[in-house]
């Protein structure tokens, strides 16, 4: 479905970067309820890893970040388990930061150029100094449109041990600022040629919230473009909360200036095919970039 979108809009292949982000939704032991039992320290069970595997071979992305993976040989597992089925990433990345459990990572079809772990970001909260607590994992790869930097977050989620501290939104809010200075440390000048790059991941807020507006601007400086994404029944979605029976968009694609005129069709896409149910409560978000059509030359879109 996702394949085929991107095909009617004419995309040329040999010159396109797909990539995709995606929360696996503790892909590590935990308490969880199996089959209607509550067990502690349980990983995750084989059907949901099975059905997991077939989205991302469908995704057929070139890069793919992930979120909530657990410690190395986790991923191992993951990579093994989709190579004895036809889908190989041979370059992978994984950064621990402050969350030793559940991390980020980074499989890819295409070698990377370069590789930061940012584990040093650190905001005020409350008085005291604190770490962002999966850290800034940043890849780059090379395209047909120059080097693409990628950025993968996973913001801390809405539980909170604090009164004072309503669903951790100052919290939250504080790890996306601080992101947000460790990109514009890398790239100072967001719509100079050479600053073509994603900023990807599960925010665990809405649209609207201050960690996405705090990732789109700092005053006068746009840093990038949140893109619309949807399904193929035109749905928004991209969590679904269990205890609640709730909806809602948590998972983004943020552009930069510089490349958002490589977006294929201006948007992401919410993949909706089969199975998705039941691999994670999240579905992927995809965005493909095509250079076909696109050059560093083009101003980007004001």
């Amino acid at each position: 479905m996702i394949a085929l979108w991107f095909a009617l809009v004419g995309v040329a292949w040999a010159e396109t970067l797909t990539v995709a982000t995606y929360n696996l939704e503790n892909y590590v032991a935990a308490n969880r309820v199996v089959e209607g039992v509550y067990r502690e320290g349980y990983p995750k069970p084989e059907a949901a890893k099975a059905a997991l595997r077939a989205v991302i071979k469908a995704l057929d992305a070139d890069v793919i970040a992930l979120q909530e993976i657990g410690p190395r040989p986790y991923l191992e597992e993951l990579r093994r388990d989709l190579k004895s089925e036809g889908v190989d990433y041979p370059y992978v990345e994984w950064i621990e930061a402050a969350d030793t459990e559940r991390h980020v990572a980074v499989l890819s079809r295409r070698a990377f150029t370069a590789v930061t772990k940012h584990v040093d970001l650190t905001f005020a909260y409350f008085g005291k100094e604190e770490r962002v607590k999966r850290g800034l994992l940043e890849v780059r790869v090379a395209s047909a449109g120059g080097e693409v930097a990628l950025f993968v977050v996973h913001l801390k989620s809405r539980y909170t041990d604090r009164a004072d501290d309503v669903e951790s939104a100052k919290r939250r809010a504080g790890e996306a600022e601080a992101v947000r200075e460790r990109v514009l440390r890398v790239f100072p000048e967001p719509e100079a040629v050479q600053a073509r790059y994603l900023i990807v991941g599960d925010f665990n807020d809405g649209p609207g919230a201050r960690p996405l507006r705090a990732l789109s601007a700092r005053g006068k400086t746009t840093i990038a473009e949140v893109l619309a994404a949807m399904d193929s029944r035109g749905e928004t979605w991209t969590h679904f909360y269990r205890k609640e029976d709730s909806y809602s968009r948590v998972d983004y694609v943020l552009v930069s200036p510089r490349l958002k005129p490589a977006v294929v069709g201006g948007v992401a896409a919410i993949f909706d095919e089969a199975g998705v149910r039941e691999a994670s409560d999240h579905r992927p978000v995809v965005v493909r970039l095509d250079f076909g059509r696109w050059s560093s030359d083009v101003q980007p879109a004001r």
